[in-house]
């Protein structure tokens, strides 16, 4: 491990409490805890957050958990008992950032809403992600990220034009979501220390909503719908309007995405596939003389894929200096160079000495990078720490751990 590996993460010193289940909430969290928060978990005594049964399991917890939740501390509270709450409200007092995902309106109840918050502690950072955000006609409604992923435009321009929409493989509509309450956290996080720090400096509200995360990566959509007219529907593989860049098969059953939508970059596709005709072609020396022709284009790259192996197209193309790659399986990644050269895969043990890999930190950062300091915990692992930091004494613990409240 390097020095700088060693070092306090970035974010050392910062309190996070983490109120919520599942993806938006926690991925949130999760990245502040890479980066050196002391995040504190909440879950419910009865089986805690569901993502630890979720997917591929090892001794009945997720695989999942393990990255999701790696640095984090898990107490379990009764939120339905007021005991229950009071240390939470506890716990959001302390707490530099304090971030929920359950539906708005749950937290007033409880009495930790943001305004209840910011009326004992106006520096306190509330990141809340929801389906639909705080305001609204629909605020109230239970939000999914397949929900957000529709109604935010992406699942209506994925897929191909004569079949229904698809998903992405992955919770991209919560992950996204995610990265934007970081960001929202980071800079509500700058103005609080600016305007007189964690004593008396100005916090505020993230309000994410999972549709708006969503819309927020669909580049052109409304200027041209508005302007044009334009509806930008499904293309399967291809990139509307830049061509080409699409996906191919090659000859021995693999998929590979070439990207020649640059007019030097398709002259030396086309030169490389020995199709001399169509570098020569005048109308297709630009990208606008390309888009009416790229069905023609796209069989010329076909045709040639299928004659090639995928390391045979990879090779020649490189030789080319053509922009390709493998679509990769996570089998590629894990032997892959470039993974390998980046450390993408950190090597760690689960308790019971079972060695296990996980994806490496990311982004990288050179003076006071990100690092796993442990797995994903246990349920209420950090319970008797975490209130023991409230002042709690064992006796009091042990009170309300008969009492069903942790």
């Amino acid at each position: 491990m390097t020095a700088a590996a060693l070092k306090p993460g970035a974010l050392a010193g910062i309190k996070v409490l983490e109120l919520g289940t599942l993806i938006a909430g926690p991925f949130c969290a999760r990245m502040l805890a890479e980066f050196g928060a002391d995040v504190i978990k909440v879950e419910a005594p009865d089986g805690g957050d569901p993502i630890r049964q979720w997917r591929i399991l090892k001794d009945g917890t997720s695989l999942w958990w393990s990255v999701q939740s790696r640095n984090k501390k898990s107490i379990t509270l009764n939120m339905k008992d007021e005991r229950g709450r009071a240390i939470a409200r506890q716990l959001a007092l302390e707490a530099d950032i304090i971030i929920e995902n359950y539906r708005p309106g749950v937290l007033e109840k409880w009495g930790i809403g943001y305004e209840a918050i910011k009326a004992l502690n106006p520096a306190a950072i509330m990141v809340r992600l929801s389906g639909f955000g705080q305001t609204g006609p629909m605020k109230d409604q239970p939000g999914f990220g397949a929900i957000g992923e529709s109604m935010g435009g992406l699942r209506y321009v994925s897929g191909h034009a004569d079949r229904p929409p698809v998903r992405v493989g992955v919770s991209i509509g919560d992950s996204v979501a995610a990265l934007h309450g970081v960001i929202g956290a980071m800079m509500a996080l700058r103005h609080r220390d600016a305007t007189g720090g964690r004593v008396s400096g100005e916090g505020q509200m993230v309000d994410v909503a999972l549709y708006e995360a969503v819309f927020n990566l669909m580049e052109s959509l409304v200027p041209e719908f508005d302007h044009a007219g334009v509806v930008r529907e499904r293309t399967g593989g291809a990139l509307p309007g830049i061509v080409p860049s699409n996906t191919y098969t090659t000859g021995d059953g693999e998929n590979i995405v070439i990207a020649g939508n640059g007019d030097a970059i398709f002259k030396r596709l086309m030169l490389a596939m020995g199709r001399i005709d169509m570098a020569g072609d005048a109308q297709l020396a630009r990208n606008d003389g390309r888009v009416p022709r790229s069905a023609e284009i796209d069989d010329a790259i076909a045709a040639w894929c299928a004659t090639h192996t995928i390391d045979s197209a990879l090779a020649t193309l490189k030789a080319a200096d053509v922009p390709a790659g493998k679509i990769y399986s996570v089998r590629d990644m894990m032997s892959d160079p470039q993974f390998l050269a980046r450390e993408m895969f950190e090597q760690h043990h689960f308790s019971d000495g079972t060695p296990v890999k996980l994806p490496a930190i990311t982004p990288k950062l050179s003076a006071t990078p990100g690092r796993t300091r442990w797995l994903g915990p246990a349920l209420g692992q950090h319970t008797d720490e975490v209130l023991a930091g409230l002042g709690y004494d064992a006796e009091e613990i042990a009170a309300l751990r008969q009492a069903q409240v942790l």
